[in-house]
């Protein structure tokens, strides 16, 4: 029996009961716009509270994660990541994106979790070319579970786009064949 351990799941990332969701957070961890925002809206004050003292610890470095409760929100954890701001892709950028999912993937690790859930990093605001992010996710996703029987990744997606980057990159294999 072949169990589906990376699946595509569009909608709020909000509303999935997980033992951890992803924020694609910034570096303040104080919230902001877009999926960071809803986050911070959905889970309630309590969250803030404890990225304020997170803050107070240095924040967050691009690349890097930090753990804190899911309070009101169905998912137990989340973690927050901050990935890079697209500047044209020379500034280390693929490098920093994927080091967000190995530290998300290495704090789910640590946790034990068995079910993690991820939005598109760096593809709103920070302008990442989405075809080029959802390829760096799936590719750090597969590597993930291959050495964790226990872990099940969603991507949560919002919109055809991100959708459709989804699909194209998790036909592909880790070698860009289709």
């Amino acid at each position: 029996m072949s169990e589906v351990r990376i699946q595509l799941v569009p909608g709020d990332i909000t509303r999935l009961d997980v033992d951890a969701i992803v924020n694609a957070a910034n570096s303040s961890l104080l919230g902001g716009g877009g999926v960071d925002g809803a986050i911070h809206r959905a889970a309630g004050p309590g969250l803030l509270e404890e990225c304020r003292k997170l803050r107070s610890l240095g924040g967050c470095k691009t690349g890097d994660a930090k753990l804190t409760g899911g309070y009101r929100l169905p998912a137990r954890h989340i973690i927050h990541t901050v990935g890079p701001v697209w500047q044209g892709g020379g500034k280390g950028e693929p490098e920093l994106l994927a080091s967000c999912y190995r530290s998300c993937f290495r704090i789910a690790r640590e946790q034990g979790f068995e079910t993690l859930a991820f939005p598109a990093i760096s593809c709103g605001v920070y302008r990442y070319p989405v075809a080029a992010a959802t390829r760096i996710a799936v590719d750090e996703a597969r590597a993930a579970v291959a050495v964790d029987p226990e872990l099940s990744v969603i991507f949560s997606t919002f919109g055809d786009e991100v959708t459709r980057a989804y699909v194209e990159a998790l036909a592909q294999d880790r070698f860009g064949a289709v």
